[in-house]
């Protein structure tokens, strides 16, 4: 072995352990009250209230009134952080039952998703690489549910991930606008229209898009972000239902 792998503690063919293998082993004796769940908690308290940003190992520590170097008994930096914080929040989704069809299934699922990911908008910019355990949860609920459709595994993953981006997409767009509206100091779909009222009156006055003038005079769900959701995903829904004649 040479010294580098000395110093670095495992040898050359020694494959890395992933934090959940290491969790998944029995605990030894406790030396603190940590545990990784109250580690996580605590993380996402901070990047609920203060931004993702705010969460680093010495800000844990003090949220947690622990040592510095307590957590890293657990984890062993940021991104292992990240990983604990991510399976923590898809922890809260609730799953729908295995009696459950593969549309009420997915619509279940989105929906859930769109109302995690609100509470927790840090969790639609942050990417862990592999799926934590309570991720790859989602995926196989919904394979299950899709399964004696006849549908082949790669059709059924590009279902999954059709209506994923589609929840992705519509929640980071609501995630967008409530940022804008909060650094405008906007509270009401009322106040930031009046706050862009003078570009958009711009705009429409050039003549240039009358399609969108309709709709910004007759819409009346401008602010019903709920239900711009649920029809949507029922639009989804009803083209992968009739693509597939399930």
């Amino acid at each position: 072995m040479s010294a580098q792998q000395q110093k670095d503690g495992a040898g050359a063919d020694e494959s890395p352990v992933s934090l959940w293998e290491r969790l998944d082993r029995p605990a030894p004796a406790p030396r603190t009250t940590l545990n990784p769940r109250r580690i996580a908690a605590a993380a996402v308290g901070i990047a609920d209230s203060e931004g993702i940003d705010a969460v680093t190992m010495r800000r844990l520590a003090t949220a947690l009134g622990v040592a510095p170097m307590a957590a890293y008994r657990y984890v062993s930096g940021k991104d292992e952080l990240l990983e604990l914080m991510v399976d923590f929040v898809y922890g809260e989704l609730p799953l729908p039952d295995d009696s459950a069809g593969w549309r009420e299934a997915m619509h279940s699922l989105a929906l859930t998703t769109r109302d995690m990911l609100l509470a927790h908008p840090w969790a639609t910019l942050t990417v862990v690489g592999a799926p934590t355990p309570n991720q790859l949860a989602v995926p196989e609920r919904a394979f299950a549910a899709l399964a004696g459709l006849g549908l082949d595994a790669d059709t059924m993953m590009a279902v999954l991930r059709t209506v994923t981006a589609y929840v992705h997409g519509a929640v980071g767009s609501e995630i967008s606008l409530l940022h804008l509206m909060r650094a405008r100091g906007w509270s009401s779909g009322t106040e930031a229209r009046t706050g862009l009222a003078p570009q958009m009156t711009w705009l429409m006055g050039t003549g240039r898009y009358p399609a969108y003038e309709q709709y910004l005079h007759t819409a009346a769900r401008k602010d019903d972000l709920t239900w711009q959701f649920k029809t949507g995903l029922d639009c989804v829904l009803d083209g992968i239902a009739a693509r597939m004649a399930i």
